[in-house]
């Protein structure tokens, strides 16, 4: 037997420790997820089968990041809604404020809608890719209030940060 099929996922571990490391520095801890049938949003805020959310303790009620799904209440446009993601939906998380996080690679997804995982790792496909994420989105789900343009852009010079690919 592979005592590598014995491994549960890390993604849910790198999820909640992302969380904890935003939460402590005082940054707004933001998840990418891709949207299918399994995940249970607010259709209206899903752009191009994608929706961020903020999932920081302030916009949400009831955060739980368990290792097979992000549970949580948040807020949008007033109404309070019920969220459920599999873990395996999110494409990354990362910091608002900076853009500093981790991206989770797409075929990952895979496992999902084909319910088949193979036991030997691809060892061109990083499991994380850390850095800055390419651009903070124009709408953020739990926001949806605030429009983008009164979000703070805090970067130093001025522009969304940019995704560095570390391999």
């Amino acid at each position: 037997m592979n005592p590598s099929s014995e491994l549960t996922s890390s993604q849910p571990y790198l999820i909640r420790a992302w969380h904890e490391w935003c939460t402590d520095n005082g940054l707004t801890p933001y998840v990418t997820v891709a949207v299918d049938a399994s995940v249970q949003v607010p259709r209206e805020y899903v752009k191009d089968d994608e929706i961020v959310l903020n999932i920081s303790h302030d916009s949400t009620t009831g955060l739980q990041i368990g290792n097979d799904y992000l549970v949580f209440k948040a807020r949008f446009a007033g109404v309070a809604r019920d969220v459920m993601v599999p873990v395996d939906r999110v494409l990354a998380i990362f910091a608002r404020e900076t853009g500093q996080g981790m991206a989770f690679p797409k075929s990952s997804l895979h496992v999902h809608e084909d319910a088949v995982a193979s036991d030997t790792p691809d060892p061109d496909d990083a499991n994380t890719r850390l850095g800055h994420l390419s651009s903070v989105p124009d709408v953020v789900a739990s926001e949806a209030e605030t429009p983008a343009s009164q979000l703070p852009v805090t970067s130093k010079t001025g522009t969304r940060p940019t995704l560095t690919r570390i391999k």
